[in-house]
């Protein structure tokens, strides 16, 4: 193939799990995309390993919450972390946390709101990649090129101009692009052109990484597990709850070794056969984030913009947080209804969410070293473990997942009333700006989530059918808006306004209990075109009844 010019509204740069939602959000809302993905194939080492139940609602919108638990694994089994010495002796404790069989029992007992529509799934990356990417393939709206990788990029007044290699020929070919979005991982190229520092929190530490089977039963001496956590070093990870493995020991240039699978015996405490070594990888950890998201009409997203240890669950979920918040924002601007504002706010929303989670991802890692020191000491095993009790908050965080809460975005219109309560291990349901909606079962079974439009949904609960004259002029305008009456009391008891506007993310926008006297100036603002901040005005001189 000859050199060509390749135009598009946006340039995804990275077909990973991250770059794959972003272009299939952007399709959503019926906007193409270009995707360029140095591999040839979906990778076969699983890097991440857990979804949170927030991600999981997020690929639900996109149909691949199905398929995602098909390949995933079996509901029935619990994700334990197991903290232990050495295999020779029983374990130090054990984080236990239930099924998602257990999980959704648990959700369906109440429907209050704090329960989410979606529980957590373990998935190897791999697969997930595979998944994300086939669907890409299929997808008409989506220019997926594999082995092309983007090499070079000029910012524009207008857009973006990427220089894309075709790694078979050595051709390369030019993209115009009005935007492009990096996707292409910690030593994003992208990132590198566009001159963003990282923003990192403590030294980096390299580590090697096996994948192999074994279905030795040394492995399963102390019951099955999520995470194996040695004292040693070793963090082994069960990745389908049958004989695949990766175990991760750390790399030290004052301790060099040549063969990994020792390593990994030596530093869990015992000797097991090795089926089948399928990959070995060094990899480099690190807490970074972007000191900008943006520049110009480039954006950053998933490890381009932020990289934490594989501890937590953020990498990823943060990442497909970003490519649902940046990709309907993409889509706003590309079909004109969106502002400046708009694109402006990714970077106010999710850079704060990765700030915050460095923090949460280093508190575990430290909870980490402290094991491994307490034991170094001799430190008795009861009174380790007793430490480790106070810890076990950190796996059962859904709050942290479902909790997060844009309250300084430039699109929320904020409410002047104090803020609900934020709890760790539990969602606080409120229709509170800038918060995820309460999910709900209505009356028949379905949930309400289910009912959202693509784009904005005015969800109406006064019995009036006052949304319905809201709806029609923000229509008018071009924004893409559903009305949605609902009467169910379950919704009535936690939605807590007769007026709720959910984003296209689920997000809230803005609530009342009766219309605006200047809906545009809401509309102005939720997208992106309001030119200053909104001004809070005594309620009784606000509102007017529309027609």
């Amino acid at each position: 193939m000859p050199a060509q010019t390749f135009d598009t509204p946006v340039l995804v740069v990275g077909a990973g799990p991250v770059g794959a939602v972003l272009a299939l959000e952007l399709s959503r809302h019926n906007v193409s995309s270009m995707v360029v993905e140095r591999t040839p194939a979906p990778s076969t080492h699983p890097k991440m390993d857990y979804l949170s139940g927030r991600s999981m609602e997020l690929l639900r919108r996109l149909g691949l919450a199905d398929a995602v638990r098909e390949r995933g694994i079996a509901s029935y089994h619990s994700t334990d972390f197991l903290w232990t010495g050495g295999f020779e002796e029983p374990p130090v404790l054990v984080w236990h946390q239930p099924s998602v069989d257990d999980m959704r029992q648990r959700y369906a007992s109440v429907n209050d709101g704090s329960a989410p529509v979606e529980p957590y799934q373990r998935v190897p990356g791999s697969l997930l990649e595979e998944l994300a990417r086939a669907e890409l393939t299929r997808h008409p709206l989506v220019d997926l090129r594999d082995a092309w990788v983007c090499v070079d990029l000029r910012l524009e007044p207008g857009g973006v101009v990427a220089t894309v290699a075709d790694a078979g020929t050595g051709v390369r070919h030019t993209v115009l692009a009005r935007y492009l979005a990096a996707c292409d991982g910690a030593g994003s190229t992208v990132r590198r052109c566009l001159e963003i520092p990282l923003d990192e929190s403590g030294p980096r530490t390299t580590h090697c990484t096996v994948h192999f089977r074994s279905a030795d039963p040394a492995l399963r001496r102390h019951g099955r597990a999520f995470v194996t956590i040695a004292s040693a070093g070793l963090t082994l990870v069960s990745r389908d709850e049958a004989d695949t493995w990766t175990g991760s020991v750390p790399v030290s240039p004052d301790d060099p070794f040549t063969d990994p699978v020792l390593r990994m015996q030596e530093q869990l405490g015992t000797t097991f056969a090795v089926d089948k070594v399928l990959s070995v990888a060094q990899w480099e950890g690190a807490l970074a984030v972007a000191t900008a998201y943006r520049k110009g009409s480039a954006f950053l997203a998933g490890d381009a913009a932020h990289q934490y240890y594989p501890s937590g669950g953020h990498g990823a979920n943060t990442g497909i947080g970003d490519a649902v918040d940046l990709g309907w924002k993409l889509a706003a601007a590309v079909q004109g209804w969106g502002g400046p504002r708009l694109l402006d706010s990714y970077a106010a929303e999710r850079r704060p969410v990765a700030l915050l989670n460095r923090e949460l991802c280093a508190a575990l890692l430290e909870v980490r070293r402290r094991f491994a020191r307490l034991c170094a000491a001799g430190t008795p095993r009861e009174q380790i473990a007793g430490i480790l009790e106070t810890d076990v908050h950190q796996i059962d965080n859904i709050g942290v997942h479902f909790g997060q809460r844009y309250g300084d975005s430039p699109v929320i219109c904020h409410d002047p009333a104090e803020a609900p309560s934020w709890q760790w291990g539990r969602i606080v349901p409120t229709t509170w700006p800038g918060g995820r909606a309460p999910a709900v079962r209505l009356a028949d079974g379905s949930q309400l989530f289910d009912r959202f439009g693509p784009g904005f949904t005015l969800v109406d609960l006064s019995g009036r059918g006052t949304g319905a004259a809201l709806v029609a002029a923000a229509v008018a305008r071009g924004i893409p808006m559903v009305h949605l009456p609902v009467a169910d009391t379950a919704v009535r008891a936690c939605w807590e306004r007769d007026l709720v506007l959910v984003r296209p993310d689920q997000h809230v926008a803005w609530r009342d209990d009766l219309a605006p006297a200047d809906w545009d100036g809401v509309l102005d603002r939720v997208t992106g075109n309001a030119t200053t901040r909104t001004r809070h005005v005594p309620a009784d001189l606000a509102h007017q009844t529309l027609a």
